[in-house]
Parts: C-alpha cells; sequence; structure tokens
C-alpha cells in the first residue's frame, strides 16, 4: 500500500518513450537544455534541412540554435522560393533604434564635423580630456549663439581671435578696432606720439653741433672744436631727456589706446576724455616696465644686434601684459612669446613690418624736406618755419604706424590669451579697469 497517487495514465514515464512520442534520433535534433530546462511548453523545431525562422515567437528562455538558423547563411548557397534575403551589414546606413530615436540625432550618424551644430576642436587640439591640450567648442557659421551665456569665449568675439582662426581672423580683428577707433584713436595718437615726436626733431635740430663742427673742421682737421664736449654733452642731454620725457607721453597714448580698444570691442562707451585720463593713471607703471624692456634690448643690440633683435620680438607682449595683468610683464610675455613661438613671431613680425614701411616713408620725407634749408635752418625765422612745418608733415605721415602698432599688439595679446583659456572682450576691457 501507498500514501502516494495513481499515476496519470497521459503522462510519459520518467526514461520510457510513448508510443506517439519518438525518442531523438538521426531524424530529430535533440532538444537544446535550455528549452528543456524552462519547464514550458517546447514549440515544434523545424527540419534539419530548413532554415529557422527568426521572426517566430521563441519559448520562454530559449536560446542558441533555437533562435538561430541551423546552418550559417551563404550568399552563394540555393534559397527556398519566397524567402527573405538577409542584408550584409552596410556601415555607412543609417541604423535603427528603439522608437526611431539614435545616440546622434535622427539620420542616425553624427554629423560631419564643422557641419551644422558640431562642434570642432582648433587647429592642433583634442578633444576634452585628451592629451591635456585646451580645446575650445566652435559652433558652425551661422550660429554665433551657440555658445551658453557666461562661457566666456564667442567666436564671434570682436577682439579676442579664436584659436584655429588663423592670419585671417587676427586680421579681421584689427581692422574691425580701427574702423571702430579710428575717431579717438587719432586724436589720441596724434597727441601723444606725433607731437612729442616732432617736438623732439625740432629740438634735436636746434642744438644740433655739426654745423659748428664742420666749420671748424674746415680750419683744422686735426683739433676738435673747442666748445666740443660741451656741444656733445648738451646734445646728449637733449636726446636722452627728451626721450625719457617722449617715452612717458607715449605710454600715456598706448594706455589711452588699448582702453579704448578693448571697450569698443565689449560695446562699452568710451570718449576722448575719458581715455586720456585712463592713460595718465596707468602712464607712469607702463613706463617704468617700457624703460626696463628698452634697456634689455638695447644690450642685446650691443651683443652684435641680432640678440637685441630676438629680445624685442620676445618682449613684445610687456606693455599689453602690464596693462591688463599689472604683474610680471617681463617673464609673463618672455613665457608667451615661447609657448606660442610661431604664432606670435608672425603676429608680431607683420606688426614691425608695417610700422618699418610707415616710419621709413616719414624719415624720408623729413630727410628731403630740410635739404633746402641748409644746415642752420634756424638762422632766420622764415626757414625756422618752413623747417618745423616739414618736420611736423612728417610726423603726421608716421600717424598710421602708430595706429597698426596699437591695435596690432593689442589684437595679438588677446588672441594669445585665447590660447590659455576662455576670454572675451568684456572680460578684457574688465581687467583694465
Amino acid at each position: 500500500m501507498s500514501d502516494q497517487p495513481p499515476p496519470d495514465p497521459s503522462s510519459p514515464t520518467p526514461g520510457a518513450s510513448g508510443a506517439g512520442d519518438p525518442a531523438p534520433g538521426a531524424n530529430q535534433p535533440a532538444e537544446p537544455s535550455g528549452a528543456g530546462q524552462s519547464g514550458g511548453p517546447t514549440a515544434p523545431l523545424p527540419p534539419a534541412d530548413q532554415p529557422g525562422d527568426p521572426t517566430a515567437p521563441q519559448p520562454p528562455g530559449a536560446f542558441g540554435p533555437a533562435a538561430q538558423p541551423a546552418q550559417p547563411w551563404d550568399p552563394a548557397a540555393p534559397q527556398p522560393p519566397g524567402a527573405q534575403q538577409p542584408q550584409a551589414w552596410d556601415p555607412a546606413a543609417p541604423q535603427a533604434w528603439p522608437g526611431g530615436v539614435t545616440p546622434y540625432g535622427p539620420q542616425g550618424w553624427p554629423p560631419t564635423a564643422g557641419g551644422p551644430g558640431w562642434p570642432t576642436p582648433p587647429t592642433g587640439g583634442f578633444p576634452p580630456g585628451g592629451y591635456g591640450v585646451p580645446w575650445y567648442p566652435q559652433p558652425a557659421v551661422g550660429h554665433p549663439g551657440w555658445y551658453p551665456p557666461g562661457y566666456g569665449f564667442d567666436p564671434t568675439d570682436q577682439l579676442v581671435t579664436p584659436p584655429g582662426a588663423g592670419v585671417s581672423g587676427w586680421f579681421d580683428r584689427c581692422v574691425g578696432a580701427v574702423r571702430r577707433g579710428w575717431r579717438l584713436l587719432l586724436p589720441i595718437l596724434l597727441l601723444t606720439q606725433v607731437l612729442p615726436a616732432a617736438a623732439l626733431s625740432v629740438i634735436s635740430l636746434l642744438v644740433d653741433p655739426s654745423a659748428e663742427w664742420d666749420a671748424a673742421a674746415s680750419q683744422d682737421p686735426n683739433a676738435l672744436p673747442d666748445t666740443f664736449l660741451t656741444d656733445l654733452a648738451t646734445l646728449l642731454g637733449v636726446l636722452i631727456g627728451g626721450s625719457l620725457l617722449f617715452g612717458l607721453v607715449q605710454s600715456v597714448g598706448w594706455a589711452a589706446g588699448s582702453w579704448v580698444v578693448a571697450r569698443q570691442a565689449a560695446g562699452e562707451p568710451v570718449g576722448l576724455g575719458a581715455a586720456l585720463r585712463y592713460g595718465l593713471r596707468r602712464a607712469f607703471g607702463l613706463w617704468g616696465w617700457t624703460l626696463l624692456t628698452g634697456l634689455i634690448v638695447a644690450l642685446g643690440v650691443c651683443l652684435c644686434v641680432i640678440p637685441g633683435i630676438y629680445f624685442a620680438f620676445a618682449l613684445s607682449m610687456a606693455g599689453p601684459v602690464w596693462l591688463f595683468e599689472r604683474q610680471a610683464p617681463i617673464g609673463r610675455a618672455w613665457r608667451m612669446f615661447h609657448d606660442r613661438l610661431g604664432l606670435l613671431l608672425g603676429r608680431v613680425a607683420m606688426v614691425v613690418a608695417a610700422v618699418i614701411v610707415g616710419s621709413m616713408v616719414a624719415g624720408v620725407v623729413e630727410a628731403a624736406g630740410t635739404v633746402p634749408f641748409g644746415t642752420t635752418p634756424f638762422d632766420s625765422a622764415g626757414s625756422a618755419v618752413g623747417v618745423t612745418m616739414v618736420i611736423l608733415a612728417a610726423a603726421v605721415l608716421a600717424l598710421p604706424a602708430h595706429v597698426v602698432q596699437l591695435v596690432g599688439l593689442v589684437v595679438t595679446y588677446a588672441e594669445q590669451r585665447a590660447h590659455e583659456g576662455p576670454v572675451n572682450a568684456a572680460r578684457l576691457a574688465g581687467e583694465l579697469g
């Protein structure tokens, strides 16, 4: 006797095959282990010589051969009539995602770099976090509002040339600064550059003892004039003292002009009186650093000229660095020059070339215009007035060179700052104070 209920006659006995259940053999594949362990009903398997239907519902837990064709698909093998031909995977085709949504937008693939809405790195840059190189996303052309407010960097900025914009971007910002500020820059530089330079030239010509020395040499070529040392000391005193005073007035103009360029690019109000007052506040500090830079360059000139030229280029950013940052301009300008040697050297070389051409034109006009008045033009009132007017006209011809020098150095400094981190005209104008 047993407590267990009698077995169900319709259930096959474990280990035995029923009359209607053929045993696994050569004509029927064995049931996969996953299907046999699922505990649910078993779907009939297709014959071994027919491919399975991957779209047919699979039993719970089915995987492996139950969900795949029995044989790998061979494109060269004949297929049954009406069978759907599998397509080869095309990496260029858009890939479908659930709901029609893709990680890169409705097209399924990321847009081309530089296309609408797709950021591109500057020249030589890497994506964010790559190799420690700064990278600034740039919007496509026609999308100036792509950057979030307060980001601090805008490729459409009127003063800061974005990394990768090249010489054309730098030149466009220089031209824009001149167009915006020429009405203020011209009188500022006329008062602080042209007039002091003309005055120094007139005074130097007035105390020039070369005519007296020539007369004395004609009488006794082997003897120095009796007033040689006195005349030489007077001439050197006028030149050195006048240059120092001229440098101070010049610093007023550089500071005032930089203030105008930065504030106009930021859209802030400017005025001639406010610019000159700002220049007076910054003049003494800028003047001191300019003197130190001049001594370094002069020392380099004494060492076979070439070191002096090198120092002049390497320290070309000292003035803007002090105006905007007001700390360690010599060392900061030196590092800035060597960190981006090719870029800064090219920009400064173009500025220097324009200044040299403008100065040569002014010098030729002055030299040719003063010849008719002789070696002693101040002996008569008429010749004194004439030579003074010629010197003043030559100095005015050099005015464009002063504008190019001021604007070119300020825009170059702003570009260097952009390579160090996000910056815009508003921030630079605020740094000026």
